[in-house]
């Protein structure tokens, strides 16, 4: 399993979801053997975030091109194409080898972003002849991204590799199966499957004995957003105006509403943006990143949370919605009615739902949110639909392709 979202890097979703597989998946029979980067690789590590002991980690060199080969701030483009951690390949094919003729393992499976990962995957399966399994936790290309036009080029030609090579393309949306589909209308159904993100239940059990609980009703209302704000995909801009008119019209006040802000990864962007519409300070915290079981807490102890979602982003679902859902908390989502993130909140029974680039809907739905919220009416999802969402569940969903795929491949 070749990886470079992985422990001790902190925060992303993506150390979830490649953590859970490979925590879960001896339970169906399948040993995991991990490739990832030194902890060097990382802006960011929590020395304290241990994996565990049954779990084979091996790493490998890899640099930073911002961090280890810029001159005053400055690097060629051609030492971050298709990444900057394009010279995890130099390290990672030799030790990705070693680790072959030493296990003999059945099966290679490699995570994007970064699509450094997918590159070694490829050579290794060319080199071994070993089947290839991509998973795609983003799209590697969209309208307009990546929005380098060389790196668009690269990302295009990696993805056509993993289509010719890999036994199967893994998407973590319904968007993404259908536009890669799209791209690839030859391609056999089977070729491209769905393994969507989830949560995990035993990181909710121990974060469930620190959580102070929901507090108390009449007090100042926490909306709360856990994670990062990219400027365009989870543009906040007519959030921030239409709090700003909420605001003037009395509608909302600092003593009974706070927008929290956690770990937007972009203060300075939203500190600008705020800085248009005056008072808003007094409304919205930007707050730190928290460690991932204090910020599972932080979610069970909101009054409400937000999850925004532009529509340039109607094929993906913020993996952030199933760890929402499973805090079994109010939920308004701002986003686009027809993309996949409102589709999923529907199926989950959540119809709060409001449109991320009007700040008059986002007004509008912001009201009926609050109103439900003190009444004690906003839906929930049930707990059998949250259950469908655990990590333990995905990784039975990505145990019984490998099994498939093995079994394809016996004489």
């Amino acid at each position: 399993m070749i990886a470079f979202h992985y422990p001790p890097l902190r925060g992303g979703s993506g150390i979830q979801r490649t953590l859970a597989f490979t925590r879960h998946l001896p339970q169906w029979g399948w040993q995991p053997l991990v490739l990832t980067v030194n902890p060097r690789a990382h802006a960011s590590v929590d020395p304290g975030y241990a994996t565990s002991s049954d779990i084979a980690v091996h790493r490998s060199l890899a640099l930073d091109a911002a961090r280890h080969m810029a001159i005053g701030g400055r690097y060629p483009s051609l030492l971050a194409q298709p990444d900057r951690w394009i010279s995890w390949c130099l390290s990672a094919v030799p030790a990705g080898l070693a680790l072959i003729l030493r296990h003999r393992p059945n099966l290679i499976w490699s995570s994007y972003p970064i699509a450094t990962a997918h590159l070694i995957a490829l050579t290794l399966h060319r080199l071994t002849g070993i089947p290839w399994i991509a998973d795609q936790r983003d799209p590697m290309i969209d309208t307009g991204y990546p929005p380098d036009p060389r790196r668009y080029r690269i990302h295009r030609w990696i993805e056509l590799q993993a289509m010719r090579h890999a036994r199967v393309l893994v998407c973590t949306t319904p968007g993404a199966v259908r536009d890669l589909g799209q791209r690839f209308p030859q391609a056999a159904p089977d070729r491209i499957q769905l393994i969507e993100n989830g949560y995990d239940e035993n990181s909710f059990i121990a974060a469930e004995l620190a959580a102070p609980g929901p507090r108390s009703p009449g007090g100042q209302f926490r909306l709360l957003h856990s994670g990062v704000i990219y400027p365009s995909e989870r543009d906040p801009g007519p959030l921030f105006a239409a709090l700003a008119r909420l605001l003037t019209d009395g509608a909302i006040t600092p003593d009974n509403f706070r927008l929290v802000l956690r770990a937007s990864g972009h203060d300075d962007h939203l500190r600008s943006l705020m800085r248009i519409h005056p008072g808003l300070e007094h409304l919205i915290e930007l707050a730190p990143p928290l460690p991932y079981r204090d910020a599972l807490a932080e979610m069970m102890a909101a009054d409400g949370l937000l999850l925004l979602q532009a529509a340039n982003c109607n094929g993906q679902i913020p993996a952030k919605m199933y760890e929402y859902l499973r805090a079994r908390r109010p939920l308004l989502a701002l986003t686009h009615p027809d993309g996949d993130t409102a589709a999923a909140l529907r199926r989950n029974g959540i119809d709060t739902i409001g449109r991320l680039d009007s700040a008059d809907d986002i007004a509008a739905t912001l009201m009926g949110f609050l109103r439900l919220c003190r009444e004690n009416k906003a839906p929930l999802a049930t707990p059998a639909l949250i259950a469908g969402h655990s990590r333990t569940a995905r990784t039975r969903e990505l145990a019984a392709l490998l099994d498939r795929i093995h079994h394809k491949e016996q004489p």
